[in-house]
């Protein structure tokens, strides 16, 4: 069986087993239940059939969603000593990574699928937009990626879990916040590289409904190079 899908489905049964799953499941559909049909950005108050609510209150649930899933991934092994016995085996640090990147996306993705009931209901509420939702979950999808590949880097250079939790969530705040309020804040290149690598402005063309390369690219390539780190710092506790 390939090397990657034996970890993929390790990791996710872990995930359920301990109750991980269950536990964060039901936090992500509460928060974003609560702050899409019940505050004051409810769908009710906005008077049209949209998602946006939910789209902007998910980016941020995600935020803390994401770092407790990864927190445990490799710093959990590298504290008991199971990360040892996993490099010791034919696995390659790729396999390893790759393997745990995509057993926390499918949790992430589980909890998306169990938000459609609020896109059943809007949709029957009124006329809903649908290419604009289904973009928004494509977005969802790319950021909880990025989200995923960070928080397995911060997670990869320590062995506490908590401390690996703080930091994901520290570098989620720097994309999602920092770059684009330092980037406004100053003029010509420097602002706009920094305002271009903010997660918000990325994610909200994909929640009205445009689908733009630069936003899909940007956000891969955030994935990408988080995993590449992980990678990176995995293959050390090699020598």
């Amino acid at each position: 069986m390939n090397p990657i899908w034996t970890i993929t489905k390790r990791e996710l049964a872990s995930f359920f087993d301990s109750l991980i799953a269950y536990i964060l499941l039901i936090i992500f559909l509460g928060f974003c239940g609560i702050f899409t049909w019940l505050t004051g950005s409810d769908i009710f108050l906005m008077g049209q059939a949209s998602l946006q609510g939910f789209f902007n209150i998910a980016i941020w649930v995600l935020l803390f969603f994401v770092p407790a899933l990864t927190m445990r991934m490799v710093a959990e092994e590298k504290k008991s000593g199971t990360i040892e016995l996993l490099l010791t085996k034919a696995v390659t640090d790729r396999q390893l990574v790759i393997g745990k990147f995509l057993a926390c996306l499918l949790l992430v993705i589980i909890a998306l699928l169990f938000t459609l009931p609020y896109y059943i209901s809007v949709s029957m509420l009124g006329n809903i937009d649908h290419g604009a939702t289904w973009c928004g979950y494509l977005g969802l999808t790319l950021m909880g990626a990025a989200y995923i590949a960070i928080g397995l880097f911060a997670s990869s250079i320590t062995d506490n879990q908590i401390v690996a939790f703080l930091l994901a969530i520290t570098f989620g705040v720097v994309f999602m916040v920092v770059l684009g309020f330092v980037g406004n804040s100053l003029p010509g290149f420097i602002g706009e590289t920094l305002s271009y690598l903010d997660f918000r402005g990325h994610f909200g063309s994909m929640a009205r409904g445009v689908i733009d390369t630069k936003d899909v690219v940007y956000f891969l390539s955030v994935t990408a190079l988080g995993l590449l780190l992980t990678e990176v710092i995995i293959g050390r506790l090699r020598t």
